[in-house]
């Protein structure tokens, strides 16, 4: 048997081949980009106008303007510029306070929109939770065929000590409550 049948005997065992699993792949993506978009067009103004906001505040294009706006106030303030008043003398309080104001809604809408994106983290890490479950449901199930096949066919097998429990689906209550154990465990 040469590489070329080996390699079409193992797409042919995988059941996909390359423009399939292309297929796939795309599939896959298209249904992640459906949910993103369908993420956008469900969140409301509130949330939308503040991630505009945090997406605008957090550019090279906000950082410039505060430059300019800022360095020409106190320009402005200090006297330097012959004829114009200074309207707001050193240590410039006006512009202190306006600073103050303006970071305490910066950081609202920050923390407005973090909590949105912990939210779709959350979603995610959900969805990912249950694909390792079902992945892993599927994984136990193919290990109990497989060995169902081997022992139909009376193939010998290796005492392997581990493969009783392989064939017994993961709980995820057990292991988390046995990572929350080995953490207070280290803490101590």
């Amino acid at each position: 048997m040469n590489d070329s049948e080996t390699a079409r005997g193992a797409r042919s065992a995988a059941g996909l081949d390359r423009s399939e699993m292309e297929g796939v792949v795309r599939r896959n993506i298209q249904a992640l980009l459906q949910v993103r978009k369908e993420s956008e067009r469900n969140k409301g103004f509130q949330e939308a106008l503040a991630d505009a906001i945090t997406k605008f505040t957090g550019s090279m294009t906000f950082v410039f303007l505060h430059a300019t706006v800022f360095g020409g106030w106190i320009v402005v303030n200090t006297g330097v510029i012959p004829g114009l008043k200074p309207f707001d003398p050193f240590p410039f309080v006006m512009l202190a306070m306006i600073a103050s104001v303006e970071a305490i809604f910066l950081s609202t809408f920050v923390l407005i929109s973090q909590n949105r994106m912990q939210a779709l983290a959350d979603k995610r890490a959900d969805l990912d939770l249950q694909i390792n479950l079902l992945a892993e449901h599927e994984v136990t199930r193919l290990i109990e065929l497989v060995d169902g096949i081997s022992r139909h066919l009376e193939v010998p097998r290796t005492s392997d000590p581990h493969l009783e429990e392989l064939k017994k689906d993961v709980h995820p209550e057990v292991v988390l409550e046995e990572i929350e154990r080995a953490q207070r465990d280290i803490t101590e």
